[in-house]
Order: structure tokens, then C-alpha cells, then sequence
């Protein structure tokens, strides 16, 4: 299959690059260098020690040469993510691939780069470098269209590497204070005096500081890293006391006859002085939060850290760290989360250990993010569904530290039997599957013979994804084994999980029927106890089953049950997938009317892959039948988007690709393979959210927008469409644009408004369908010229 044939003109911005907080700072060099050393390599590796900026410089240039990748470029920031064997799940998760069907998750990236033109940017590679190889060759062997940028401290030693040392900025040579001129030429001042002027409103370089700052940035080697916290350090200090200091230090490294100090030594330097000048409490804070992974907000922050004070106190200590730099403050969508750099969180850490606290403060963070999981878990089959996966997504990095330490901890394999069974639905609905049956296998692994009561969850939970993936010798070991230790427990909970796993393995298998006796089983089961979510499960895997066993009466009495259970509490998840589920439902009986309704209003509800990539299909069927071979072939391309991104084709279940088949091959001949082709090719070139907005149908509810000429859009305006269409908020639009909020919010009320459009999907889909007109337009005028 051959991507769409978008170009160097295609104005949308794909990916996942983060806005600059800050400004950037020279490079021009670099950025020259690192640009023509990419044009001629598939891999470049920007290399250098710690503190010199490699991601920042790699960032600015993937930001560069983002239009030339037309499937986006994608940042995976592997600088908290310690386990090798989770490296292709997090990558696959960064690109939106989620292998359901595919228990090979580096093999499911690979299907989906396959006939891609897109850029990974892997960041802080050097304590995963065996892996990052070895994931990283296997990608570029396989998919020509990709290009690879890493950065490291160390090379990743691979054939067709590229290396670039990044240097530090640019630094006055002169130590005689009476010779300094043209300072602003050099970059390490110019970085000092900007991030002192955000510190120190109207700050600039005077004659009476000048000396002071050209000293710092010599004394700090023009490392940005040690140049930014001595900025800060300007709330409290004047730049001549700054260098003063500082300079003391300098002296101590390079007495007796050691010369001048490595650029190492002159980052620990920075590090040790910026440590030094922290008040005790300060200090001790520091130490304990490296015991988060991936940042944390101030709830957990005060949760793990703070035990011995009060919750004002803790944010003080938090809201002068961040003001000395230490911590880093970021705000999405109203949350905000605090983070450690990776050199600042290993010096904290360093200190944690010499005060033989990490193991207390590791249970304790163990204990947070258990009682964060089991919470989400009670609540899960209710309005906070929505806000709870979004929760745990941010704290995906914590949890997995918190597992891993009750697994590799004697002695706490239970709270890793309890976090599994809690999470293993929002693995699963995410399409985590890799996931869900690595922390199950491990958890495994080392509870074997406790008395829990969770191990029979883990058991099922297993069971159930080694079946979702094909594996059903090693699906049945699980299930007899919770068979085994139900029975052991005697309790009618574990025995209805056995039955729900044991029929769940066998509507996979295929054996439709017994799997309706096992899951009836079970459900008659779940029905005695108060627990919803299992009660929801239960009428899912049941209903499923009936669906292709042929019995429908019955799969749609479970899916409207579930309905009556979700609808009232707000649940989004289970309730989308009965309507999915019913939709398919009534295109088998031949209701198409209702099946579009079911499936549309499924849409609307959850914006899950796995549930997306149904919908799609689903609807895809629908226009092929209702002759609408256009919309047909654009969303047959759609859904194998999504397939591809969810590890095969229908997620598994073979017995419905004859409608797929059926549909493809009425469009193809319908429109020929030439148009046929066309068609498929942009529905499988479009991002999530580009194929849920045309699948709703919403660009063809303004056909007065159907032209560029119909439309006069500014050029400003232009570009906050284009924004929108990428998912972006008004606050993050206004900080893409360096304009204000209440800017951002009245052009996007103007498109609106220009377009006849009610809501930001219509936008989106209105950006799509430009870029559709203006490709076909260049197709005519290049058969024209032919």
C-alpha cells in the first residue's frame, strides 16, 4: 500500500513534539551541521555530556524538518523508562500503535511504519543503548520511509549511524575582566542574560555586570544546563556574588596542578553549588521526589514526600525549587505536574541514598499509586472513567515503578496481584495488551503460592490476553491454574473469574458455544455480588460470544443490559462498545439505518483505537451497501489505518472479514482501481482524529465550505484551523502562536463562525478535506502538463 501523496506544501503538523517553554538560544552552527549530516542518514545521534543541550538542539531540529515527514515526527522520551523489555511497547504507544490482536509489539511498529514517512526522535538513549539498537536497526531495515534521531551520551554503535558531539555555547576565551567586548556575540552569555531576564524583569548586560556574567559562563564551560541554574540563582544574588562564588569552586577543581576540569566536573560543580545554596528542607525534598518517574503533581508530591509536614509546607518547598530551576513546572489543560531534569533527578537521588531513606520512600510511593489504582477501580464504572484513564496515563511511569518495586521487593508480591487486577482494564480498553501481560507474567512469577485472593484475578487476566493474541496452549495452563486455586479458595468471586476467563479463551478459540455456557456461568455468578465492573465484563464476553455463535436475540439483550447499567453513571468505555457492538449487531440483520445510529452515536461517545477501528469498518460496510463508493473506499482506507495501529486486521476475528471483503471488492469495482486507490489512500494517511471526524460525516455538513474559494480564511486564521485539526486546546494554540489566550479563543470563534460550523471536529475535518482538494487539483494540473 502506498501512502498518500501529500507534500512539501501539506500545511498540517503531525506528531507529538512539545511547545518550547523557552526561548532557543544560538545553535546556528549546529543546526546547519546536524541538517546536512541528516539529509545523507537515516540515523543521527547527537552525542555529548550531560547539561550541553542535546535535547533541546534535537528538538529544534526535528521541529525544522517536521513538514518534510508528512506522517509526523514523533518524540519518545526514554530517560525514565529503565525496563529494555517495555522499549517497543513505548514506542508503539508514542506512534498511537496499539498491538491488540499482535503479541509482538516492535513487529506491529514496524507494520505500521512500513509504507510511512515519519521521524522518531529517540531522547536520553544512553542507559538503554543495547536495546534502543537493536529496536531502532530493526525499524530502519524494515521501513524505508523512516528516519531516526537520537540523542545520547554515548553512541548507539550501529551501522549507518551518524554521530554528532554537541559542543557547548559559544563562551568568551579572555579571563583578563578589563578585555571583555561584544559579549552578545556569545551564545553562554546570551542564554544567561535571557533566562536572568525571566527571572528579573529588565534585566540586561551593563557595564557595571558584564564582567560578572562573562566570568559565570567561562567558569560553567558554556554548559546551558549549570548557565540556567545560576540564573536563578539572580532572585537572591546579584551576577557579581553569582561569580564570586562560583568562581571559589572553579579554583578548588583546577588546584593543585589538576588544569582545567572536564566539562563533567564543571557540571557537578554547578550541581553541587546549586544544592549547596538550597535551604535543608529544600535539600531533603529534592532527594525524595527522584522517587517519581515521569513527573508528579503536588497531591503526590505531598502523598509520598510529605508525611512529616503540613500541605502548605510542602508547596512552598515545591514553589522555590521551581524557582531555583530545579524543578520544572508544566501546565496541560489545567493540570500541573512538576518534573525533574534526568542529570538533577540522578544527583537528588545520589543524595537520597547516602540518608538510607530510598527503601521507606519507595514503599510509600508503592502505597500511593496502589491506593491510586485501587480507587480507580472502585470507581471505574461511573462518570470519573474518562478522568481516571487520563490520570493514570500521566502516572503510567509511577505505576510501573510501584509495580516493579512490589515484584522485585520479598515480601510484596500481593500489592502487585491487587495493582494488576486494578489496572488490567484500562491496559486492555487502551489497547495495552503488551502491557497488561508483562506486569501479569512477572507478577506471577513471584506469587506463586501466596494466599491471595488477587493472584486468581491475574491468573484469569492473563488467560484472557494470551488468548486475545493467539497463544490458547499457554491461555489454558493460566486458566487451569486459576481453576485450581478458585476451587482452593472456595469462594463463588474466584470461581465466576475462572468461568469468565476459561469462556473467554474459547470465544477466541472459536468455540462459540461452550464459551456461552462458561460466561452464562460466570455471569449467574457476578450477579451475587455488588462489583459492577465485573457484572459489565461478564455481559461484554457473553454477549460477544452469542454474537458469533449466531444467537443475536440474546448478544442484544447483554449489550442493552449493559447499556442500562453505563447510561445512568455516565460510564463511557463499556457503553461505547455495546453501541459498536449493537451496531454490528443490526448490519448483520440488514438495519443499516440503525447500525449507522449505533455506530455514529459510539463515536461520539469514546475515541478509543480499538473501538474507533470498529466503527470505522462498521461504517465503511454501511456506504459500500448504501452505494456511496466514495465515502466507502476513504473509510476502508481509514480502518486499515487503525488496524494497523492495533496489530491485525478486524483485531482477530476472522469470521466477519467476508463483510470486509465483500465491501472492498463492490467499491473497487464500483470506482476502479485507479480511483478506488486514490480514495483508500487518503483515508489511510489521515491521523485518529482526521478519520473519526470524516467517519462522523461532519465535513459534508457545510457544503458551502467545500472550496477554498467559497471560504476567505486570513492567513492567521489559517493557521488556527490548522492547529485545531491537530487536537491543540486554545491555550496551547495561543502558546504555538505567542499570542494570548483571549486571541486564540476569538480566531477560533471566527472560523467558526466564517465556515458555518458548530464544533472544533467540523474544523478538523474541513482542514482534511483542503488538503484532499488541493492534491486533487495538482493531480489534474500534472495530467494537464503530461
Amino acid at each position: 500500500m502506498v501512502p498518500a501523496a501529500r507534500g512539501a506544501t501539506d500545511q498540517r503538523v503531525i506528531g507529538n513534539l512539545p511547545q518550547e517553554l523557552t526561548s532557543f538560544v544560538g545553535r546556528r552552527r549546529e543546526l546547519s551541521e546536524a541538517r546536512r549530516l541528516f539529509e545523507d542518514s537515516r540515523l543521527l545521534t547527537l552525542t555529548g555530556v550531560g547539561g550541553v543541550g542535546k535535547t533541546r538542539l534535537a528538538l529544534r531540529l526535528a521541529a525544522s524538518v517536521q513538514r518534510a515527514f508528512r506522517d509526523g515526527v514523533w518524540l519518545v522520551e526514554l530517560g525514565e523508562q529503565l525496563d529494555p523489555d517495555l522499549l517497543a511497547d513505548y514506542v508503539a504507544a508514542t506512534l498511537g500503535v496499539r498491538p491488540v490482536s499482535s503479541s509482538d509489539p516492535l513487529l506491529a511498529v514496524i507494520t505500521y511504519c512500513a509504507d510511512r514517512n515519519l521521524l522518531l526522535v529517540l531522547d536520553s538513549c544512553e542507559h538503554l543503548v543495547d536495546a534502543v539498537a537493536g529496536v531502532a536497526g530493526a525499524i530502519l531495515r524494515r521501513c524505508a520511509g523512516v528516519k531516526i534521531l537520537a540523542t545520547s551520551r554515548e553512541s548507539l554503535g550501529m551501522g549507518g549511524e551518524v554521530t554528532m558531539r554537541v559542543p557547548s555555547l559559544s563562551t568568551p576565551e579572555q579571563r583578563d575582566p578589563s578585555s571583555f567586548e561584544g559579549l552578545a556575540q556569545y551564545e553562554s552569555v546570551v542564554l544567561f542574560a535571557e533566562r536572568a531576564a525571566s527571572v528579573i524583569r529588565g534585566f540586561v548586560l551593563t557595564e557595571e555586570n558584564q564582567n560578572a556574567v562573562a566570568r559565570i559562563c567561562q567558569d560553567l564551560d558554556g554548559l546551558p544546563l549549570p548557565i540556567e541554574l545560576a540564573a536563578a540563582r539572580l532572585r537572591g544574588m546579584s551576577a557579581e556574588q553569582i561569580m564570586s562564588r562560583l568562581s571559589d569552586r572553579y579554583s578548588l577543581l583546577t588546584s593543585g596542578g589538576r588544569g582545567v576540569p572536564s566539562r563533567q566536573q564543571t557540571l557537578r560543580l554547578s550541581i553541587d553549588w546549586s544544592y549547596d545554596l538550597c535551604a535543608p528542607a529544600e535539600q531533603q525534598l529534592w532527594g525524595k521526589l527522584t522517587v517519581f518517574s515521569g513527573g508528579f503533581d503536588l497531591d503526590a508530591a505531598e502523598g509520598v514526600c510529605g508525611q512529616d509536614s503540613g500541605s502548605t509546607e510542602v508547596l512552598d518547598l515545591v514553589t522555590a525549587l521551581v524557582e531555583k530551576s530545579i524543578l520544572i513546572r508544566e501546565e496541560t489543560d489545567g493540570t500541573v505536574r512538576y518534573r525533574l531534569l534526568d542529570l538533577l533527578r540522578e544527583y537528588g537521588r545520589e543524595k537520597l541514598e547516602s540518608t538510607g531513606e530510598q527503601f521507606d520512600l519507595r514503599r510509600r510511593h508503592r502505597d500511593y499509586f496502589e491506593d491510586l489504582a485501587v480507587r480507580a477501580d472502585g470507581d471505574w464504572i461511573s462518570s470519573r472513567q474518562v478522568e481516571w484513564i487520563a490520570r493514570l496515563g500521566r502516572e503510567r511511569h509511577n505505576v510501573y515503578d510501584a509495580l516493579e518495586f512490589s515484584i522485585s521487593t520479598p515480601g510484596q508480591a500481593r500489592s502487585a496481584t491487587r495493582m494488576v487486577a486494578a489496572l488490567y482494564k484500562l491496559w486492555v480498553i487502551g489497547g495495552l495488551v503488551g502491557s497488561a501481560r508483562h506486569w501479569a507474567d512477572r507478577t506471577l512469577s513471584v506469587s506463586e503460592g501466596d494466599p491471595d485472593i488477587y493472584r486468581v484475578d491475574v491468573l484469569a487476566i492473563d488467560a484472557v490476553v494470551h488468548a486475545m493474541q493467539g497463544e490458547f496452549v499457554r491461555a489454558q495452563a493460566l486458566v487451569d491454574e486459576s481453576r485450581r486455586l478458585a476451587e482452593a479458595m472456595g469462594d463463588v468471586r474466584s470461581r465466576a473469574l475462572t468461568e469468565w476467563a476459561d469462556g473467554s479463551v474459547d470465544t477466541f478459540k472459536g468455540e462459540f458455544d461452550a464459551a456461552t455456557v462458561k460466561l452464562e456461568s460466570a455471569l449467574t455468578m457476578f450477579r451475587l455480588g455488588e462489583n459492577l465492573r465485573h457484572k459489565v465484563i461478564a455481559l461484554d464476553a457473553v454477549g460477544l460470544a452469542y454474537l458469533f455463535a449466531g444467537s443475536l436475540d440474546r448478544a442484544v439483550e447483554c449489550y442493552h443490559e449493559t447499556l442500562a447499567i453505563t447510561g445512568p453513571l455516565h460510564e463511557v468505555m463499556y457503553h461505547a462498545h455495546a453501541m459498536c457492538t449493537l451496531g454490528l449487531i443490526c448490519w448483520l440483520r440488514g438495519d443499516l439505518d440503525r447500525a449507522s445510529g449505533y455506530v455514529a452515536q459510539s463515536l461520539r461517545t469514546s475515541d478509543i483505537a480499538v473501538n474507533s477501528a470498529w466503527c470505522v469498518e462498521q461504517l465503511a460496510w454501511i456506504a459500500a451497501a448504501q452505494r456511496d463508493w466514495k465515502h466507502a473506499a476513504v473509510l476502508l482506507g481509514a480502518a486499515d489505518m487503525y488496524w494497523q495501529k492495533v496489530g491485525g486486521q478486524l483485531a482477530g476475528f476472522t469470521s466477519l472479514l467476508p463483510h470486509h471483503d465483500k465491501a472492498a471488492e463492490r467499491t473497487r469495482n464500483a470506482l476502479g482501481d485507479t480511483a478506488f486507490d486514490k480514495e483508500f489512500r487518503m483515508g489511510s494517511a489521515m491521523t485518529d482524529g482526521e478519520a473519526v471526524a470524516y467517519a462522523r460525516d461532519e465535513q459534508r455538513s457545510a457544503p458551502a465550505a467545500s472550496s477554498t474559494e467559497a471560504i476567505r480564511l486570513t492567513r492567521r486564521e489559517l493557521q488556527v484551523a490548522e492547529l485545531v485539526a491537530q487536537g491543540l486546546t486554545n491555550r496551547a494554540i495561543a502558546e504555538h502562536l505567542f499570542i494570548s489566550l483571549r486571541t486564540a479563543q476569538g480566531h477560533v470563534e471566527h472560523v467558526l463562525t466564517k465556515l458555518g460550523f458548530t464544533s472544533r471536529a467540523q474544523i478538523a475535518a474541513w482542514v482534511v478535506s483542503q488538503a484532499h482538494d488541493e492534491e486533487s487539483q495538482d493531480s489534474a494540473r500534472s495530467a494537464d502538463r503530461s
